[in-house]
């Protein structure tokens, strides 16, 4: 045992010195280069993609929430592909090259749809450039940290292979903290092409890096140590599979494994294998459901920043900017699970294995959308009251600067109605939203002018047509009752305007800030209703202010009532239809922190276990086949919402808090059934060691992210 200590530490300083002669590879650095752009690149459209085809591409919640998680499952499904075109045909240098040049044709082609003077088929455009981009990033994902470990040589340069992955990690959290935070403000306080906002420039600059990145990439081609494609594995063991499944079916005789039917063409090391492979892919069909709550940060979460306050001070923190949190916490965490909470865990009995971790990550997940279920509970009276399906909303705006009378006679078919005299105040307005109403609904009504007043002679009466699942609105001027569909939707990005007028004449109606900037100009006539800024502005109705330093609150829709007097003056009234954000974004920080902890525990654990688990050859398989369950959560995210079957986001949000759970508690009864695999040799032990390197601490994000 003595000799082979001596032998062992013999072997250990004998690698020191050549490793000291080797020294650090160059061509390292403009592989790290390449993926901070390419991270940057990607994070950076990723971040504003969500509210893109909300607000610019008019799809609504649960569409954009769609296309963003299909657009995400490409991205990790075309690592299978990408990982067999290098294997088995370009080799890793000339895959990373090839669709990274496709991957800047997407993200340049996002960048130019968004740019409304060119006219071209904004949608269409978006969506190919969007496939463009999954195709691309996910090509090169299983390629990139690969390739870096090429230029090392091993075991010599073992140590310099644990900085790299280091670097390539840092490379990853710096490129997705800066584009999280940047971009955000690129789309928002970047004025473009007669717009509020840029969505071209927020698009254009992660597009200038992705360039940038290839670059750098090719730039160090003299220095790279480029390696022929070594065969595709992925296929092979597919193969090996198929043709089991195929014999077995086939053959009447006994085996010991159903895979053993594959030794008449098949070696026998290779059928071993994959029975170990398979025996850790059982594990990962529950996983799919972890990735369907996590990546919901760039959708649901993110709408759901939207509808909240965003203030702090002087500083606006923008709904898509909270996804900047989870790299962020993500760099806090790692360092703090290792030293102290995994030791006070187990300490506490309550982690034994690498796969507890996971499940306690899982449940983190649970309990992550639990809160957000929580939040949005106490978002509904902030988003005032919806057209619903069997109803029908009444708004009945009083255009006159005095008092209106209205009786609404009684339908026996109209349970809910209000009936009798309801006052309508100066240039106020009567609502009623909870008419019952099937399609749609006659009735009748009666308006008296206030007597004494010079309204006292005006009365109207006939039947107000109210539509089901519409919000009817009705406005009093001087022409009799002007009909029109009202929008009582929460505003986003701001605030939204509709101005109703009762004059004698056309006149200019404007929205000006405190710093004079103007933010609407329409004629008085135009009734559409429109989005300003908020903040603290005054309403000029031709040369008068009628509203002087009114504080237009974000998320609010607000309709104007405008009247003239017989002094040729004018008076306003401001009606609230929609209520302001008034839940602030900072209360979104615990579903972020909690999911961030059960990332840590589930994600990176999982990857650890994973490598360790499988047998040397099949890692580069794992990788791809762990990359296609984040593939398959975000199918689980479409598949929920386009059946829409729930009418409210928080029950959504309780309802994947459920799945998570009992996702858990069936993969926690997998868990305690598997029996770990032994190390058994050194050769194993090093390359084990090769990738636990990386994966430790940075595994997660290197495919992942």
């Amino acid at each position: 045992m003595e000799s082979d200590d001596i032998v062992e530490d013999f072997n250990l300083l004998e690698n020191r010195r050549k490793e000291k002669k080797l020294p650090y590879p160059k061509a390292v650095g403009f592989i790290v280069t390449n993926e901070f752009c390419e991270r940057f690149s990607y994070y950076g459209m990723r971040t504003i993609l969500s509210l893109y085809l909300r607000d610019k591409l008019g799809y609504s919640d649960n569409g954009a929430t769609v296309i963003y998680h299909v657009f995400t499952m490409f991205a990790y499904f075309f690592p299978l592909l990408g990982a067999m075109i290098a294997d088995g045909w370009l080799g890793r240098f000339r895959t990373i090259l090839y669709l990274s040049l496709v991957y800047a044709a997407g993200s340049t082609l996002i960048s130019i749809s968004a740019m409304p003077q060119l006219n071209i088929p904004t949608m269409e455009f978006t969506i190919l450039a969007l496939l463009l981009i999954a195709f691309g990033t996910g090509g090169i994902k299983p390629c990139v940290s690969a390739f870096g470990g090429d230029q090392f040589k091993l075991p010599e340069q073992e140590r310099y292979l644990g900085y790299f992955f280091s670097l390539f990690y840092f490379a990853i959290n710096a490129g997705s903290l800066i584009s999280t935070f940047l971009t955000p403000i690129l789309r928002a306080d970047v004025h473009c092409f007669g717009d509020n906002d840029c969505y071209s420039l927020a698009f254009g600059v992660p597009g200038i890096l992705m360039i940038v990145s290839i670059i750098f990439f090719v730039a160090g081609k003299k220095l790279y140590i480029i390696k022929k494609p070594a065969g595709n594995v992925l296929g092979k063991v597919s193969t090996c599979i198929g043709h089991a499944v195929v014999k077995s079916c086939k053959s009447k005789e006994k085996r010991e494994h159903w895979l053993d039917h594959a030794d008449d063409k098949y070696d026998n090391n290779l059928i071993e294998d994959v029975k170990s492979l398979l025996r850790v892919l059982v594990l990962f069909i529950p996983l799919p459901v972890f990735w369907a709550l996590f990546d919901q940060q760039g959708s649901r979460w993110t709408f759901q920043a939207d509808r909240m306050e965003q203030d702090i001070g002087s500083w606006t923190l923008k709904a898509d900017q909270m996804q900047v949190l989870n790299p962020l916490l993500i760099l806090i965490f790692i360092p703090i699970f290792e030293v102290a909470i995994y030791p006070f865990m187990s300490w506490c009995k309550l982690i034994r294995k690498p796969l507890h971790k996971m499940i306690w990550g899982g449940i983190l997940a649970a309990c992550a959308f639990i809160i957000s279920g929580i939040v949005e509970l106490n978002l509904l009276p902030t988003y005032g009251t919806p057209v619903s399906e069997g109803m029908a909303q009444l708004r009945v705006y009083n255009g006159y600067n005095c008092t209106f009378t209205l009786n609404t006679a009684t339908l026996n078919t109209l349970e809910k109605n209000a009936t009798g005299d309801f006052q309508i105040g100066p240039l106020s307005v009567y609502e009623k939203l909870d008419i019952l109403a099937d399609k749609s609904v006659d009735l009748p009504y009666y308006l008296q002018g206030e007597p004494g007043t010079e309204c006292a002679d005006i009365a109207y009466s006939g039947y107000f047509n109210l539509k089901e699942q519409t919000a009817n609105s009705f406005f009093i001027n001087k022409e009799g009752i002007y009909n029109f569909t009202d929008n009582n939707d929460k505003a986003i990005d701001g605030v939204n305007v509709r101005f109703l007028t009762n004059l004698n004449s056309k006149v200019n109606i404007s929205i000006e800030s405190r710093k004079n900037q103007s933010l609407l100009n329409i004629f008085s006539d135009d009734t559409t209703q429109r989005r300003i800024a908020k903040g603290v502005s005054s309403v000029r109705v031709g040369d008068d202010v009628v509203l002087k330093d009114f504080d237009f609150k974000s998320g609010a829709v607000y309709t104007i009532n405008v009247c003239d007097n017989s002094d040729s003056s004018y008076d306003a009234n401001v009606v609230m239809i929609t209520p302001p954000n008034s839940i602030h974004i900072l209360w979104l920080i615990p579903q972020y922190v909690v999911m961030t902890m059960g990332e840590v525990m589930f994600s990176v654990t999982g990857l650890e276990f994973s490598f360790t688990q499988a047998p040397a050859s099949m890692k580069s398989v794992l990788q791809s086949v762990w990359l296609l369950t984040v593939a398959f959560g975000n199918l689980i995210v479409v598949l929920i919402v386009e059946g829409n079957f729930l009418d409210a986001q928080w029950k959504e949000f309780f309802l994947f808090a459920g799945l998570m759970l009992i996702d858990m508690l069936i993969f926690t009864t997998m868990a305690f059934k598997y029996k770990y695999n032994e190390l058994r040799s050194s050769e194993e032990n090093l390359a084990i060691e090769e990738i636990k390197l990386p994966e430790k601490n940075t595994q997660d994000k290197l495919d992942k992210n």
